[in-house]
């Protein structure tokens, strides 16, 4: 698992599946922390044109079909799980390489099809996270990303 967390980390662009402007919810918290890091990122909620961070303010696309660079860019999963394995089969069918399903996103079905299907497919219980919940992008994010060689500057949220 951590050298398919290196390999996501190693994409050049990410997006949020299950972006949020609700800021007491993780799809909020996690398109934060790509922007805290510095890192391009894309919310993907088809219900709402754009999500509002305190210093920026992102354009949202409503699938991964619609973002601009589907082979290039890496997917956080924030949906439900009845949602995830859709919006996997769109990744998979758009050539997305990488996918972070976040605690709570998928079920057991779904962690082996992200594996079947993709490069790189985080997700879990496996060793190497340093958190209780599984593999979570704020828990192992930044480890993940200096394994990459990823070097990031804080920005302001």
């Amino acid at each position: 698992m951590e050298t398919a967390a290196k390999r996501f980390f190693s994409s050049p662009y990410f997006a949020v599946v299950g972006a949020s402007q609700d800021k007491s919810k993780f799809g909020y918290r996690i398109l934060a922390w790509y922007h805290v890091h510095s890192l391009p990122v894309t919310p993907i909620n088809p219900g709402r044109p754009s999500i509002a961070l305190p210093s920026k303010e992102y354009d949202t696309v409503p699938s991964v079909l619609a973002l601009p660079n589907p082979t290039q860019t890496a997917l956080s999963f924030l949906t439900p799980p009845s949602v995830t394995r859709r919006v996997l089969e769109e990744a998979k069918s758009a050539g997305v390489r990488a996918v972070w399903l976040q605690p709570g996103s998928f079920d057991d079905r779904d962690l082996k099809y992200a594996k079947e299907n993709f490069e790189s497919a985080v997700g879990g219980f496996e060793p190497g996270t340093v958190g209780g919940e599984g593999w979570c992008v704020l828990v192992d994010g930044e480890n993940a990303m200096a394994a990459a060689g990823r070097k990031f500057v804080r920005q302001k949220l």
